[in-house]
């Protein structure tokens, strides 16, 4: 998004104008959409950020096809796609005939995964997250394919220390989910070393808008006046939009074989912080159990700042906006982060 100084809205009046905030294309996602000519496939377009990921793509590059794909199980998903001019197929990505049967794109985002739910049934998560993309990395082994991962991959890291780099080897905690990601990664560099297939893996932590995301949980426990366990006590937190645009921009940016890059917001943020300053515009004294943890999944965004500059939407105005949503009653996607969960179950 074009973001000018002051230019910012102050609040969101209702879910159409914040959708509509969030998928405004900047000058610089339509020059790196440039270096990465032709259509798009979203592979998992029905997660929180597929449905404005496409969006924006579509609106960033109205002259090409802009294809979702998804199980389309959330009623009127593919009806507000389609409003969107984003094509929609319907397909299982576990089942290798559908993935044959998709359009062989020159650009693919990867979307696709498996996190809560996991602990219990820790078979399907390893094949959502390792079977599925070694199935995609050969597939669309022709493609330009940015993957979605996480910052869950690294070890726990001092939050004294700024976050891990994408030079600290991804050996995770326990946990099917955590390490079935580690699984993930590998096939897409494996397929793409084969393949010389160009790529990035991207290591998100933790994008947020008002219906979701970790200043969501935050503030809806002060508002509310539930205690805030401290023990996963920081965090890296980016706007949608701005995570949004940094992935699609990664199309034009793409090395061979596929690296990782991390993308988040800056800053590691204190919760115990965040929730004071929720309390301060609530009026309301925020309550906390537990100790904040000396480490934390926490990650260095300084080569994704390089790459693609610093993120337009600032931390104080993502709390002001998360604050005015949750004091007025707006609606929650009732999807907590569970970012304060620290023993790999999911």
């Amino acid at each position: 998004m074009n973001v000018a100084a002051g230019s910012l809205p102050e609040n969101f009046r209702d879910e159409t104008e914040l959708e509509d905030f969030m998928t405004q294309p900047s000058d610089l996602l339509r020059v790196d959409l440039g270096k990465a000519p032709g259509d798009l496939i979203v592979l998992g377009v029905g997660g929180k950020m597929g449905p404005t990921l496409a969006r924006l793509a579509k609106r960033a590059a109205p002259e090409r096809r802009v294809i979702g794909v998804a199980r389309f199980s959330e009623a009127g998903l593919r009806e507000k796609l389609q409003a969107w001019d984003i094509e929609c197929i319907e397909a299982d990505l576990l089942d290798r005939a559908s993935l044959e049967k998709l359009p062989k794109t020159a650009n693919v985002v990867f979307m696709a995964g498996r996190k809560f739910g996991s602990t219990g049934a820790e078979y399907l998560t390893w094949a959502m997250n390792a079977h599925v993309p070694a199935m995609v990395a050969e597939v669309f082994a022709k493609s330009r394919i940015v993957a979605f991962s996480t910052g869950c991959v690294y070890p726990y890291v001092d939050v004294e220390k700024g976050g891990a780099t994408e030079d600290v080897a991804a050996v995770p905690p326990p946990g099917a989910y955590a390490n079935s990601c580690v699984a993930r990664e590998a096939m897409f560099e494996h397929f793409s070393r084969k393949y010389e297939t160009p790529g990035r893996v991207v290591r998100l932590n933790y994008a947020i808008d008002m219906r979701y995301g970790v200043l969501h949980d935050v503030a809806s426990k002060v508002f509310a006046g539930r205690a805030i366990d401290l023990t996963a006590g920081h965090v890296n937190v980016i706007w949608q939009g701005d995570a949004n645009t940094m992935i699609l921009r990664l199309l034009g940016h793409c090395t061979t074989p596929t690296t990782p890059i991390n993308i988040s917001g800056p800053e590691t943020i204190s919760i115990r912080w965040l929730a004071g300053e929720f309390g301060n515009i609530f009026g309301k004294q925020p309550q906390f159990t537990g100790k904040e943890a000396a480490d934390g999944w926490l990650v260095n965004t300084s080569a994704a700042r390089r790459l693609l500059g610093e993120p337009p939407v600032p931390l104080e105005r993502m709390i002001r906006w998360t604050a005015d949503w949750i004091s007025r009653g707006a609606r929650s996607l009732g999807k907590e982060t569970h970012y304060d969960t620290r023993d790999g179950s999911f």
